[in-house]
């Protein structure tokens, strides 16, 4: 039986710099960076149940606990993470960072560029999934892991948590792949555009050197946020909670918010915009975009995914439909057919993309029963 679910409680971020240059896919070199992260449990003695949870689009460092003082600042993974929970910090030690190019602490356009002394802006350098995943095994060489126990993500996180496999098999036992994808569809790549061109566009932007200017595009942001949350819910998810509910309980017969939906929409945007930073938003996205193991191997998928040595379990979610069950059917064929362990769950939900992310019984069991698996192993009691 599962121990009681209890939270990290009280947490701190901690900074690790690197002061080697940093030399990104597209060439371009970062003098030296830095990267914040947090951690929660016990390293054991020969350092093999070091869990590494890679986050999201908006996702930062802080995964689970709550920082002291603030008892409502709950990390934006506390469901799945702690005492107790599926990811049981009594039995691993788990990681959050927040990833190059972040907004969060870690290096990126609002740091300061060493070589101008004026916050990088445009010029920091254009990130993709493999950065990360570079940058991430820098921090792993700097805590001493030389191989993870697993390696969990969602969406974004799916991702790079997919590219650890592929970037360095020897280094991670186990792939837990959530709501992802292969590569995106060009729809998905549209509506990032679509998104990125609400930031480009809006006239606060100055060309991504908005810091000298003491201005945020926040129009900008509150569109790409408002377009990018519709996205990530499902159509039953706006439906039950919203419907064609009206603020007012009559029409208003203006341009004003009037139904409920655009209500929660704008206050999503408005929020997102007064807490992340547009040229950030700008660099995930297209991170997103550019992922796509396949292409080194002339779309084959099967080929790309021939290096991988992990464990995987992959989960999906019947009503994403930003990162549809299909898509992560396409990753778990690929596994198959290089004769490696996969598992594969497709939970029943009406959240949408943003299922991942929600507490959900049979969701949890799943993850729980799997990283239980690892447990097992850790303890010599299953298969290495």
């Amino acid at each position: 039986m599962a121990n009681a679910e209890a939270s990290v409680g009280i947490v701190e971020a901690q900074k690790a710099a690197f002061e080697a240059p940093f030399t990104f896919r597209s060439g371009a070199v970062l003098p030296r960076f830095e990267l914040v992260y947090e951690t929660y449990g016990t390293l054991n003695a020969d350092k093999s149940n070091a869990i590494l949870v890679c986050h999201a689009l908006s996702g930062h460092h802080h995964v689970a606990g709550h920082y002291a003082g603030d008892p409502k600042s709950v990390g934006w993974w506390d469901n799945m993470i702690g005492p107790g929970k599926p990811v049981d910090t009594n039995k691993f030690f788990v990681i959050g960072l927040n990833n190059l190019g972040g907004c969060h602490g870690s290096t990126g356009p609002s740091s300061l560029n060493p070589q101008s002394g004026k916050p990088y802006g445009a010029d920091f350098p254009v990130v993709t999934v493999d950065d990360w995943v570079e940058s991430q095994a820098l921090l792993a060489d700097r805590l001493g892991i030389r191989q993870f126990a697993a390696i969990i993500g969602g969406s974004l996180g799916g991702m790079q948590a997919l590219q650890w496999a592929l970037a360095y098999p020897e280094r991670v036992r186990h792939v837990l792949a959530i709501a992802t994808a292969p590569h995106l569809t060009a729809e998905n790549i549209a509506f990032n555009d679509v998104a990125r061109n609400a930031i480009l566009t809006d006239p606060d932007f100055h060309g991504g050197n908005f810091y000298e200017h003491n201005v945020v595009p926040k129009r900008g942001l509150r569109l790409a946020r408002m377009l990018g949350h519709i996205t990530y819910l499902s159509d039953n998810a706006m439906a039950d909670k919203f419907g064609r509910s009206l603020r007012a309980g009559k029409l208003g017969y203006t341009y004003d918010i009037e139904f409920e939906i655009e209500s929660y929409l704008r206050y999503q945007g408005d929020k997102f915009a007064n807490l992340f930073d547009a040229n950030t938003y700008l660099l995930m996205t297209k991170a997103l975009d550019y992922f796509d193991p396949a292409r080194a191997f002339d779309g084959d998928l099967d080929r790309a995914f021939a290096a991988a040595r992990a464990d995987f379990l992959v989960v999906s979610f019947t009503s994403d439909w930003r990162f549809a069950p299909d898509r992560s059917r396409e990753i778990v064929q690929a596994l198959l057919h290089n004769r490696l362990n996969a598992s594969y769950a497709e939970i029943t939900s009406t959240h949408g993309h943003d299922s991942f992310l929600m507490r959900h019984a049979h969701y949890h069991d799943v993850m729980r029963a799997y990283m239980d698996r690892i447990a097992a192993e850790l303890a010599g009691e299953g298969p290495a």
